[in-house]
C-alpha cells in the first residue's frame, strides 16, 4: 500500500490541469486514470470540434481558451484553432509527457473509504491512501439515458455512420444542435426537439446560451432547409413496427430511425456520490476550496463545478479553479502556495461575485 498526500482521479483537463497546479507546490501526488491520457476526448465523433477557439496569446496575459496551464497553448502545439477530440487529447498527453506527471493507467477506482485523516482508496492496480482526494472524472464517458432506445451521442464515431435520410434528435443544446448541423451537412433532413428552446435563449451567460461557434453553424445549417427546430418535449420512446414513436407533450413522431439522444451528462460518481450533499444532479461545494461540503478533504474539479447558478462547464471556467483548489491543500500541508501567482494572468477565479456573471454591456 502506498501513501501519498493527494490522489487525483481522472486524466482529462481536469485532472492533468489541477495535476500541474500541485506540481508547482512540490506536493506528492498520484492520477488514477480508468482508460488512458484524454480518453474521453478520443471517444468523441469524428467530426465534433470544441466550440471555444484556440489562439496563442498567452505572452498577453489572455491564456488560449482551451489551455490548462497558463504556460501551454493547443493552438501553438497542435497549429490549429478549432480542435477535434483526438487532437485535445494529444495536447493533453504531451503535457503528461513533457512534466512528467505520475499518471497509473489502466487503474479503475472500485471504493473510496473515509479515514480519521484522509482517503483509502481501492483501485484495480491496489490501494493507495492519501490525505487529499481530488474527483475530476469528467463526463463525457457517462451519459445521462432518460430513454432505454436511441442512440446517445456518445455512441456515435462519425456522423457519416447513422443510416438512413431523416433523424430526431432529443435535446437541442450545444450536442443536440453540433449533431443537427453535422447530418444536415451530410444531407439529412433533421427534426431537432427540445420544451426549452436553447435556439432562443440570448442572456449573455454561456453556460445557458449557445455559443457563437454553434448559432453561427445553425444559421448555415437552417438556411438549407434541411432543420426544423420544435419546442416540445419527449415523454417517451417506444418501438413502433420497424421505426420508433416518440410521445411528446402534445402528439406524437414517428420515425424509421434511431432517435438521438443529446440528452447530456451525469459524471462519473458512482464511488464517492454518498461524499457529497447533492442539489438535484448538482454536488454541493464549498465557495472558497470546492471542497465536498460534506466530507472535508474531498475535492470536485471539472464540469461539474457549479456555483452560485452558474455551471464552470467549460474548460476556461474550470480550469479558473485549479489554483483555488491547490492553495487550499497547500495551505494545510503547510507548503507555499507562491508559485500558484503564475495562474493570476487569465486563470484565477476566487471571486465569485465577480466571475459567476458573464452580463456584457452590449
Amino acid at each position: 500500500m502506498e501513501r501519498t498526500d493527494v490522489v487525483i482521479v481522472g486524466a482529462g483537463p481536469a485532472g492533468i490541469g489541477v495535476g500541474l497546479a500541485l506540481q508547482k507546490l512540490g506536493v506528492q501526488f498520484r492520477v488514477l486514470e480508468r482508460y488512458g491520457v484524454g480518453a474521453s476526448f478520443r471517444r468523441w465523433p469524428r467530426e465534433t470540434r470544441f466550440i471555444t477557439p484556440s489562439f496563442t496569446a498567452n505572452a498577453f496575459g489572455l491564456p488560449d481558451l482551451n489551455a490548462i496551464t497558463p504556460d501551454t497553448s493547443p493552438a501553438y502545439t497542435l497549429g490549429k484553432e478549432r480542435l477535434g477530440g483526438p487532437d485535445y487529447a494529444q495536447y493533453l498527453k504531451a503535457l503528461a509527457g513533457h512534466y512528467h506527471l505520475p499518471v497509473l493507467s489502466r487503474t479503475a477506482v472500485r471504493r473510496v473509504e473515509v479515514l480519521s485523516e484522509g482517503f483509502r482508496i481501492q483501485s484495480s492496480r491496489g490501494v493507495l491512501e492519501a490525505r487529499f482526494l481530488i474527483w475530476a472524472t469528467g463526463e463525457f464517458q457517462f451519459p445521462h439515458r432518460p430513454f432505454d432506445l436511441g442512440l446517445h451521442y456518445a455512441q456515435v464515431r462519425s456522423w457519416a455512420d447513422p443510416k438512413g435520410e431523416r433523424f430526431v434528435v432529443v435535446g437541442g443544446y450545444e450536442s443536440g444542435l453540433d449533431a443537427a448541423c453535422n447530418l444536415a451537412a451530410l444531407g439529412k433532413e433533421v427534426w431537432v426537439l427540445d420544451p426549452e428552446a436553447p435556439w432562443e435563449k440570448a442572456t449573455g451567460e454561456p453556460s445557458v446560451d449557445l455559443s457563437p461557434y454553434t448559432r453561427e453553424r445553425l444559421a448555415q445549417a437552417l438556411s438549407t432547409g434541411r432543420i426544423r427546430l420544435v419546442k416540445t418535449r419527449v415523454e417517451a420512446i417506444q418501438q413502433d413496427g420497424q421505426g420508433y414513436r416518440l410521445q411528446l407533450g402534445e402528439g406524437a413522431l414517428h420515425t424509421s430511425t434511431p432517435p438521438i439522444l443529446a440528452t447530456g451528462f451525469s459524471g462519473g460518481f458512482a464511488p464517492v456520490r454518498e461524499l457529497f450533499h447533492w442539489e438535484g444532479s448538482t454536488p454541493l461545494l464549498r465557495e472558497e476550496t470546492d471542497e465536498s461540503t460534506r466530507t472535508p478533504g474531498l475535492f470536485l474539479v471539472g464540469p461539474k463545478v457549479s456555483h452560485r447558478g452558474t455551471a464552470f462547464c467549460f474548460i476556461y471556467k474550470f480550469r479558473a479553479r485549479f489554483p483555488i483548489v491547490a492553495r487550499a491543500i497547500a495551505e494545510r500541508l503547510g507548503v507555499d502556495p507562491g508559485p500558484l501567482e503564475v495562474y493570476r494572468r487569465g486563470m484565477w477565479a476566487d471571486d465569485l461575485a465577480a466571475c459567476c456573471t458573464s452580463r456584457c454591456a452590449c
